[in-house]
């Protein structure tokens, strides 16, 4: 009886919780992303982060959690969730990049910084978390753009890239005329 009465407290947030996985961004490691890409063209996006950092968290939990914004990526891009100090090979466009620094011991704070890391995040010569890098289906980085955004603040950067404005306009252009389309 008490089992029943535990499982029946538990149902509606049960049901709370499937409602809103569909909302969440479906991650998926580089390689994969990359054949992806390959077949339907769609561009990555990549969250470059570490498990220490706190902005990091907050993009997780305020801006890919929001309903409206994962489900815009994950109809427009694929995405990529990468650990910028960990410690597993990573393949990308042919090359596989290693961190030699890596620690195990310090698996949860501050590691050596990934040589992906290194080559696709750094604006201006050098990293910060979080860092969202935008790349082409081919696999060619079009920016890094650093630090923590609302959905709000990174709706129309999602729009420039995920319905390939970049192709045709600037970005500062683009702006200028941007509407937003949350409800």
């Amino acid at each position: 009886m008490r089992n029943l009465l535990f499982a029946l407290c538990l149902a509606p947030l049960a049901l709370s919780a499937q409602e809103h996985a569909d909302a969440l961004v479906k991650w998926t490691d580089l390689e994969t992303a990359q054949k992806a890409a390959k077949q339907d063209g769609k561009p990555l996006l990549i969250d470059v982060y570490t498990s220490w950092c706190g902005p990091c968290r907050m993009l997780d939990k305020n801006t890919f959690h929001d309903p409206q914004t994962a489900a815009y990526i994950n109809e427009h891009f694929h995405p990529v969730k990468f650990n910028a100090e960990g410690g597993d090979p990573v393949v990308y466009n042919g090359k596989t990049y290693t961190n030699p620094a890596y620690n195990p011991a310090m698996k949860n704070m501050r590691n050596g910084t990934h040589e992906l890391t290194m080559a696709i995040a750094p604006v201006n010569g050098r990293v910060a978390y979080p860092t969202l890098v935008y790349m082409d289906a081919s696999g060619q980085v079009l920016t890094p753009v650093q630090g923590y955004m609302t959905p709000e603040q990174i709706e129309p950067i999602l729009t420039y890239f995920g319905d390939g404005i970049y192709k045709k306009q600037e970005f500062p252009e683009f702006q200028k005329a941007f509407t937003s389309r949350r409800k």
